[in-house]
């Protein structure tokens, strides 16, 4: 039977505490560092019948801290809950809590192959804390166990004598090069959301190209581009606060109710008005197909590799999950309703 996904929805865990200390962390260039892990105000089955199946249809979720994610020891059990209601779950770690991982592999097979980890690789930090051994121990675990991954790289400019090595590293443990994101600062007065580097653009990304990242070059092509087309934030894809079940559009628009609240969710299209000066992390939103027309690269190739042995990092369910495009499982508005949102959103 074809995987067929209705929404792709950022979650966010509430937590910004970590274990590691990564000088371009936007959490840490926000100061919002706490050592308090907070408690969940709604337990694991809470939150999956909150996103039921049956109230948002089958869902890739994202779950994301602005810390470690697999700090709070409930993430484990809402994983789980989120599998069994039939979701594809993702997972954003930094690699080192092994107890963690050994849980999560202990996962029935069925649904590991729903499972997809994005493991930050934080070279500079595990380099200091000699955690390469763990780092790549839980990908493997992970990997054996049956789960999708990938690994990617925030680059930062001190990491840049250190490429060749990195390089090395990668392909020694992985069969593969990492994919690169790029860095952003969150603290810029004018609210452009610059890319992080003393470099120029065009020098920062002739220096991180060299990695051969469908991410990284996706992300380059769209990073500093204010978007003026209909975006259809809000409806196809969701970001949901998992703390206090606030659903937003995405990163701005507006609040569309709570997913704890009895009253549905009034999925609403941001439309042409967004207010960010760029699509930062359009490598989901728009890969997922928030913007119909445009043509981008599936969600899927940018987060696979193939290593030199031929294995993919993305299993198959998982892999066709992520080629969704939305705009192919969802209707598109009328021009009338693109006019009254867009008319709405101006004022």
């Amino acid at each position: 039977m074809a995987i067929k996904i209705k929404h792709y929805i950022d979650c966010y865990i509430p937590v910004t505490t970590c274990n590691l200390r990564c000088s371009y962390c936007y959490v840490a260039q926000q100061g919002l560092f706490r050592q308090e892990v907070p408690r969940f105000e709604h337990s694991p089955k809470d939150i999956r019948e909150a996103l039921s199946v049956k109230k948002m249809g089958s869902c890739v979720l994202n779950l994301c801290a602005g810390g470690e994610t697999l700090i709070p020891e409930e993430v484990v059990q809402i994983v789980r809950e989120l599998l069994e209601e039939g979701h594809f779950v993702s997972v954003v770690t930094n690699g080192i809590l092994t107890h963690r991982f050994e849980e999560l592999a202990a996962f029935p097979r069925e649904l590991l192959e729903h499972l997809f980890i994005k493991f930050s690789f934080h070279y500079l930090e595990l380099k200091r804390l000699n955690l390469f051994e763990t780092y790549f121990a839980n990908i493997k675990r992970m990997q054996q166990a049956g789960a999708s991954f990938t690994v990617e790289m925030t680059p930062c400019d001190e990491e840049i004598p250190l490429i060749p090595e990195i390089k090395q590293v990668c392909m020694e443990n992985l069969g593969a090069l990492c994919h690169v994101t790029i860095a952003r600062s969150d603290v810029d007065p004018d609210n452009r959301i610059p890319h992080l580097s003393q470099h120029t653009f065009e020098e920062y990304k002739k220096i991180w190209g060299t990695f051969e990242s469908d991410l990284f070059d996706f992300k380059a092509s769209i990073f500093y581009q204010r978007r003026k087309e209909f975006c259809y934030a809000g409806d196809w894809t969701l970001y949901v606060n998992l703390g206090t079940g606030d659903v937003t559009q995405c990163y701005c628009g507006k609040k569309l109710g709570n997913i704890f609240d009895a009253e549905p969710i009034h999925l609403e299209a941001i439309g042409k008005h967004c207010t960010q000066a760029h699509c930062y992390n359009g490598h989901s939103w728009l890969a997922f197909g928030d913007i119909p027309q445009l043509h981008t690269p599936t969600y899927g190739q940018l987060r696979n590799r193939i290593t030199v042995s031929g294995e993919e990092w993305l299993r198959p369910q998982v892999k066709e999950a992520f080629d969704t495009k939305l705009y192919k499982t969802n209707r598109k508005y009328s021009l009338w309703k693109q006019f009254k949102i867009n008319r709405e959103n101006r004022k």
